[in-house]
């Protein structure tokens, strides 16, 4: 399987636990128009690229920010290979209406649209027609990126976890993700301070063990996720943020 599938699938892999409701800001790191793009390596190789857009829209009568994520894999492959998942959630506390994933890869396709009804606590997935039961305060994979960026960094402390559930391939996925400090990294734009993160994987399937997925995450009021890294039993994969435009704050590095 791409690099590419690894990095877009592996919320399905990240092991379960409680959940808690970490204290979101009032006001969030991100807004309308933001465009992130980042590069995605496989030790030195170019593997592809993905993409985050984000736009406010009407959806149902409701104003709803609208994540659209698009990754496709290099050279000639990208007409075989791409993933596009999409959210439509509420601004305030990033609970989605509606999520989309879309996947083609040679002959595969996989499509479906996943409703969700959070007065009731229930979702219906189109694909397999089925309702669900889910725990209150369920996300879908995309809006738990925004999700995490709106989460209160000054009451978080080292050692602390995020825990939250989503929804992946018609399957609950419980899933935490630990604070383990700060540190600087190097990227094309300079030196960023960053707030490190290690999600709790499940080791055996493509993981050493469940400290191998690392996530940077900038240490200013835009919360730009910076780097992901995936140690896996057949190599590093790396998502480098390559660029970025439309931010709602300033964005800067060290020299």
């Amino acid at each position: 399987r791409s690099a590419v599938l690894l990095v877009f699938g592996i919320f399905s892999l990240l092991a379960t636990s409680a959940q808690s409701q970490p204290e979101l800001k009032k006001y969030k790191s991100f807004t309308s128009g933001e465009q992130l793009v980042y590069m995605i390596r496989y030790g030195f190789i170019h593997g592809g690229e993905a993409s985050a857009s984000l736009n406010l829209e009407r959806y149902n009568g409701k104003t709803v920010y609208h994540a659209y994520l698009v990754a496709q894999s290099k050279g000639v492959a990208d007409k075989l290979f791409s993933v596009r998942d999409e959210s439509y959630f509420d601004p305030s506390n990033c609970l989605p209406y509606k999520a989309v994933r879309n996947i083609k890869e040679g002959n595969y396709k996989y499509y479906n649209e996943v409703f969700y009804n959070h007065e009731d606590s229930t979702l219906y997935s189109q694909r397999s027609d089925s309702t669900f039961n889910v725990p209150r305060g369920i996300l879908d994979m995309v809006s738990t990126l925004y999700y995490i960026r709106s989460v209160d960094m000054n009451k978080i402390h080292k050692g602390t976890a995020i825990e939250v559930i989503t929804f992946f391939g018609d399957e609950i996925f419980p899933f935490k993700i630990r604070y383990t400090g700060k540190e600087e990294v190097k990227t094309k734009f300079g030196k960023i301070r960053c707030l490190r993160f290690d999600p709790v994987v499940e080791p055996g399937r493509i993981f050493k063990t469940e400290d191998d997925m690392t996530i940077w995450i900038s240490d200013d009021q835009n919360l730009l996720p910076i780097l992901v890294r995936f140690d896996m039993w057949v190599g590093s994969i790396k998502c480098e943020l390559e660029s970025y435009s439309n931010l709602k704050y300033d964005f800067k590095s060290k020299e």
